[in-house]
């Protein structure tokens, strides 16, 4: 559906308002859908997004600055993100003992759990979304957000 039929626009729209009305309406609707399958892990996406960083880590811990520069939503709040994670267990915050002013952040055994039982389900939204494009189509529209991101 076009995205004027979408938000019953009755006017017509410029293209680079439609292109931004589609990449801000597209976003809502891929994260409604991933929130209803982090709902009932009691996680936000940028909780997940965090668990995810750390996990990348490999045992390693990570700092608060590294965890804020591989964020998704930058402006999203790195310390309260951590704060909650820390409340259910899925990560452990430490002072390093070479810097006291630096936090250092690892994902705990259940936080890995929890990465692992919602990862056939992430697969599946994200195949899901991409179900209407072949790879050729997939991999123009990433080229074309990222040439479009990019100014």
């Amino acid at each position: 559906m076009k995205i004027e039929d979408e938000i019953k626009s009755t006017i017509p729209l410029d293209i680079s308002k439609k292109i931004i009305l589609n990449i801000l309406y597209t976003q809502n609707v891929t994260n409604e859908k991933f929130n209803e399958i982090l709902k009932p892990y009691d996680l936000s996406g940028e909780q997940y997004n965090v668990l995810r960083i750390l996990r990348g880590q490999k045992g390693n811990p990570a700092n608060m600055c590294a965890i804020q520069e591989r964020m998704i939503a930058k402006t999203s709040n790195t310390t309260r993100l951590v704060d909650k994670l820390l409340l259910k267990n899925f990560v452990t915050r430490n002072v390093c003992p070479d810097n006291r002013r630096k936090i250092e952040v690892m994902i705990t055994q259940k936080g890995l759990d929890v990465l692992t039982e919602l990862d056939p389900k992430v697969i599946e939204h994200e195949n899901y979304f991409s179900q209407n494009l072949n790879t050729e189509e997939l991999e123009l529209l990433n080229t074309l957000l990222e040439k479009y991101r990019n100014q």
